[in-house]
Protein backbone atom coordinates (compact mmCIF):
# COMPACT_ATOMS: atom_id res chain seq x y z
CA UNK A 1 0.00 0.00 0.00
CA UNK A 2 1.46 3.60 -1.07
CA UNK A 3 0.31 7.18 -0.04
CA UNK A 4 -1.08 8.62 -3.46
CA UNK A 5 0.82 11.96 -3.39
CA UNK A 6 -0.12 15.01 -5.48
CA UNK A 7 2.79 18.01 -5.73
CA UNK A 8 1.65 21.66 -6.57
CA UNK A 9 4.41 24.21 -6.82
CA UNK A 10 4.74 26.51 -10.08
CA UNK A 11 8.19 26.32 -9.29
CA UNK A 12 9.45 23.34 -11.86
CA UNK A 13 12.90 22.19 -10.15
CA UNK A 14 10.85 22.33 -6.97
CA UNK A 15 8.84 19.37 -8.62
CA UNK A 16 12.03 17.82 -9.46
CA UNK A 17 13.20 17.92 -5.86
CA UNK A 18 10.29 16.13 -4.40
CA UNK A 19 9.99 13.38 -7.34
CA UNK A 20 13.53 12.64 -6.95
CA UNK A 21 13.37 12.24 -3.10
CA UNK A 22 9.91 10.13 -3.77
CA UNK A 23 12.01 7.97 -5.73
CA UNK A 24 13.29 6.57 -2.41
CA UNK A 25 10.62 6.42 0.07
CA UNK A 26 8.66 3.47 -0.99
CA UNK A 27 5.33 4.24 0.53
CA UNK A 28 5.13 7.20 -1.63
CA UNK A 29 3.71 7.05 -5.00
CA UNK A 30 2.71 9.99 -7.55
CA UNK A 31 -0.35 10.60 -8.59
CA UNK A 32 -0.36 13.89 -10.14
CA UNK A 33 1.83 17.38 -10.90
CA UNK A 34 -0.13 20.49 -10.96
CA UNK A 35 2.11 23.92 -11.52
CA UNK A 36 -0.99 25.93 -10.31
CA UNK A 37 -3.78 26.13 -7.54
CA UNK A 38 -6.37 26.08 -10.44
CA UNK A 39 -4.96 22.85 -11.89
CA UNK A 40 -5.20 21.17 -8.02
CA UNK A 41 -8.25 21.84 -7.90
CA UNK A 42 -9.43 20.61 -11.61
CA UNK A 43 -7.76 17.29 -10.65
CA UNK A 44 -9.27 16.59 -7.00
CA UNK A 45 -12.44 16.84 -8.41
CA UNK A 46 -11.66 14.00 -10.65
CA UNK A 47 -9.52 11.77 -8.59
CA UNK A 48 -8.58 11.58 -4.76
CA UNK A 49 -5.26 11.65 -2.90
CA UNK A 50 -3.87 11.02 0.35
CA UNK A 51 -1.02 13.24 0.45
CA UNK A 52 -0.40 16.81 -1.20
CA UNK A 53 3.29 18.68 -1.34
CA UNK A 54 1.95 22.28 -1.48
CA UNK A 55 3.71 25.21 -2.36
CA UNK A 56 2.07 28.73 -0.93
CA UNK A 57 3.26 31.14 -2.81
CA UNK A 58 1.59 30.76 -6.03
CA UNK A 59 -0.23 32.70 -9.15
CA UNK A 60 -3.99 33.92 -8.79
CA UNK A 61 -4.53 31.82 -5.65
CA UNK A 62 -1.61 30.99 -3.02
CA UNK A 63 -1.54 27.73 -0.88
CA UNK A 64 -3.21 28.37 1.78
CA UNK A 65 -6.71 29.77 0.37
CA UNK A 66 -6.43 26.40 -2.25
CA UNK A 67 -6.71 24.29 1.16
CA UNK A 68 -9.93 26.67 2.69
CA UNK A 69 -11.58 25.64 -0.46
CA UNK A 70 -11.08 22.37 0.11
CA UNK A 71 -14.59 20.53 1.73
CA UNK A 72 -12.38 17.17 2.51
CA UNK A 73 -8.82 17.82 2.74
CA UNK A 74 -5.82 14.94 1.96
CA UNK A 75 -2.70 15.14 4.57
CA UNK A 76 -1.02 17.95 3.52
CA UNK A 77 2.40 19.38 3.42
CA UNK A 78 3.38 22.53 3.00
CA UNK A 79 6.94 23.22 0.79
CA UNK A 80 7.58 26.89 1.40
CA UNK A 81 10.49 29.42 1.06
CA UNK A 82 8.85 31.64 3.48
CA UNK A 83 9.28 30.61 7.02
CA UNK A 84 6.66 33.39 7.92
CA UNK A 85 3.58 31.50 6.92
CA UNK A 86 4.06 28.64 9.36
CA UNK A 87 1.94 29.92 12.48
CA UNK A 88 -1.03 30.12 9.72
CA UNK A 89 -0.78 26.75 7.90
CA UNK A 90 -0.52 24.53 11.38
CA UNK A 91 -3.60 26.37 12.26
CA UNK A 92 -5.27 25.28 9.06
CA UNK A 93 -4.32 21.85 10.01
CA UNK A 94 -1.41 20.55 8.05
CA UNK A 95 1.06 17.57 8.70
CA UNK A 96 4.53 19.36 8.34
CA UNK A 97 6.15 22.33 7.15
CA UNK A 98 9.47 21.86 4.64
CA UNK A 99 11.47 25.14 4.30
CA UNK A 100 12.77 25.38 0.87
CA UNK A 101 16.01 24.46 -0.14
CA UNK A 102 14.88 21.04 2.29
CA UNK A 103 17.33 18.21 2.52
CA UNK A 104 16.35 14.14 1.71
CA UNK A 105 16.35 13.44 5.70
CA UNK A 106 14.02 16.12 6.75
CA UNK A 107 11.88 15.45 3.82
CA UNK A 108 11.65 11.79 4.91
CA UNK A 109 10.53 12.65 8.92
CA UNK A 110 7.49 15.22 6.95
CA UNK A 111 6.97 11.72 4.96
CA UNK A 112 6.66 9.26 7.94
CA UNK A 113 4.65 12.07 9.87
CA UNK A 114 2.27 11.97 6.79
CA UNK A 115 1.91 8.31 6.91
CA UNK A 116 1.59 8.28 10.43
CA UNK A 117 -1.33 10.52 10.44
CA UNK A 118 -2.84 8.52 7.46
CA UNK A 119 -2.63 4.98 9.38
CA UNK A 120 -4.19 6.79 12.15
CA UNK A 121 -7.49 8.15 10.45
CA UNK A 122 -7.76 4.34 8.74
CA UNK A 123 -8.08 3.23 12.55
CA UNK A 124 -10.25 6.22 13.17
CA UNK A 125 -12.58 5.14 10.18
CA UNK A 126 -12.92 1.67 11.35
CA UNK A 127 -10.90 0.34 8.35
CA UNK A 128 -8.07 -2.81 9.12
CA UNK A 129 -5.93 -2.36 6.25
CA UNK A 130 -2.29 -3.51 7.15
CA UNK A 131 0.15 -0.87 8.36
CA UNK A 132 2.66 0.50 5.67
CA UNK A 133 5.94 0.39 7.51
CA UNK A 134 8.03 3.81 8.00
CA UNK A 135 11.66 4.41 7.26
CA UNK A 136 12.69 4.77 10.75
CA UNK A 137 14.61 8.32 11.89
CA UNK A 138 15.41 10.04 14.64
CA UNK A 139 12.33 12.05 15.68
CA UNK A 140 12.55 15.52 14.29
CA UNK A 141 13.17 18.43 16.81
CA UNK A 142 10.82 20.21 17.97
CA UNK A 143 10.79 24.19 18.23
CA UNK A 144 8.52 26.60 20.47
CA UNK A 145 8.77 30.15 21.07
CA UNK A 146 8.34 31.44 24.94
CA UNK A 147 9.02 34.86 26.66
CA UNK A 148 11.05 35.77 23.41
CA UNK A 149 13.10 33.07 23.24
CA UNK A 150 13.26 29.94 20.85
CA UNK A 151 13.85 26.70 22.52
CA UNK A 152 14.15 23.49 21.13
CA UNK A 153 12.37 20.62 22.72
CA UNK A 154 12.90 16.74 22.25
CA UNK A 155 9.28 15.21 21.64
CA UNK A 156 10.00 11.42 22.57
CA UNK A 157 10.91 13.45 26.05
CA UNK A 158 7.13 15.31 26.27
CA UNK A 159 4.67 13.73 28.87
CA UNK A 160 2.06 16.30 27.78
CA UNK A 161 0.24 19.53 26.51
CA UNK A 162 -2.23 21.60 27.67
CA UNK A 163 -4.24 24.50 26.26
CA UNK A 164 -4.45 27.53 28.65
CA UNK A 165 -6.57 30.46 26.84
CA UNK A 166 -4.63 31.59 23.83
CA UNK A 167 -1.35 29.75 25.24
CA UNK A 168 -0.14 26.15 25.58
CA UNK A 169 1.93 24.55 28.50
CA UNK A 170 4.15 22.16 26.96
CA UNK A 171 5.04 19.32 29.49
CA UNK A 172 7.69 17.34 30.50
CA UNK A 173 8.27 15.27 33.54
CA UNK A 174 7.75 18.10 36.08
CA UNK A 175 7.92 21.21 34.89
CA UNK A 176 6.49 22.98 31.59
CA UNK A 177 7.43 25.40 29.24
CA UNK A 178 4.23 28.27 28.01
CA UNK A 179 4.59 29.45 24.30
CA UNK A 180 1.93 31.78 22.49
CA UNK A 181 0.24 28.94 20.39
CA UNK A 182 -2.90 26.73 19.76
CA UNK A 183 -3.12 23.00 20.98
CA UNK A 184 -4.40 22.10 17.12
CA UNK A 185 -1.01 23.52 15.91
CA UNK A 186 0.84 21.34 17.96
CA UNK A 187 -1.54 18.41 17.07
CA UNK A 188 -0.78 18.84 13.28
CA UNK A 189 2.97 19.29 14.08
CA UNK A 190 3.34 15.87 16.54
CA UNK A 191 4.32 13.06 15.15
CA UNK A 192 0.37 11.24 15.29
CA UNK A 193 1.43 7.34 16.33
CA UNK A 194 2.80 8.80 19.37
CA UNK A 195 0.51 11.83 19.93
CA UNK A 196 -2.72 11.14 21.00
CA UNK A 197 -5.83 13.93 21.66
CA UNK A 198 -7.59 12.52 24.70
CA UNK A 199 -9.75 16.06 25.68
CA UNK A 200 -10.14 19.31 24.08
CA UNK A 201 -7.63 21.03 26.39
CA UNK A 202 -5.08 18.26 26.58
CA UNK A 203 -2.43 16.21 24.15
CA UNK A 204 -0.53 13.48 25.77
CA UNK A 205 2.26 11.06 24.84
CA UNK A 206 0.88 7.77 24.91
CA UNK A 207 3.88 6.39 26.04
CA UNK A 208 4.35 7.94 29.12
CA UNK A 209 0.47 6.14 30.34
CA UNK A 210 0.31 4.39 33.44
CA UNK A 211 -3.57 3.25 33.08
CA UNK A 212 -6.82 4.53 32.62
CA UNK A 213 -9.42 4.63 34.81
CA UNK A 214 -13.00 5.56 34.24
CA UNK A 215 -12.50 8.80 32.68
CA UNK A 216 -9.76 9.46 34.12
CA UNK A 217 -5.68 8.80 32.58
CA UNK A 218 -3.26 8.41 35.04
CA UNK A 219 0.58 8.77 33.51
CA UNK A 220 4.02 7.48 34.68
CA UNK A 221 4.79 10.92 36.74
CA UNK A 222 1.74 10.41 38.81
CA UNK A 223 0.14 13.43 36.93
CA UNK A 224 -3.77 12.60 35.93
CA UNK A 225 -5.27 13.93 33.10
CA UNK A 226 -9.14 13.73 32.11
CA UNK A 227 -10.49 11.76 29.18
CA UNK A 228 -12.98 13.91 27.30
CA UNK A 229 -16.07 11.70 26.33
CA UNK A 230 -15.83 13.05 21.99
CA UNK A 231 -11.85 11.64 22.33
CA UNK A 232 -12.86 8.31 24.45
CA UNK A 233 -13.37 5.62 21.37
CA UNK A 234 -10.33 7.15 19.09
CA UNK A 235 -8.36 6.88 22.82
CA UNK A 236 -9.44 3.49 23.17
CA UNK A 237 -8.33 2.51 19.89
CA UNK A 238 -4.46 3.92 19.89
CA UNK A 239 -4.23 2.67 23.55
CA UNK A 240 -5.79 -0.97 23.10
CA UNK A 241 -8.20 -0.91 25.40
CA UNK A 242 -6.34 -0.46 28.37
CA UNK A 243 -8.50 -0.14 31.18
CA UNK A 244 -12.08 1.44 29.29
Amino acid sequence: MSLRCLIVDDEPLAHEVILRYMEDVPFLQTAGQCYRAMEALELLSKQSVDLIFLDIRMPKLNGLDFLRTLQQQPIVIITSAYEEHALESFELEVCDYLLKPFRFDRFLKAANRALSLYNLKQQAGHHTPAPVPAITTEPAALYIKSDKKLIQLNPEELYYLESLGNYVKVWDASRFVLTPRTLSSFESQLPADTFIRIHKSYILNKKFVCYLEGNTITLKNGKQLPLGKNYRHQVKLLLGGQGI
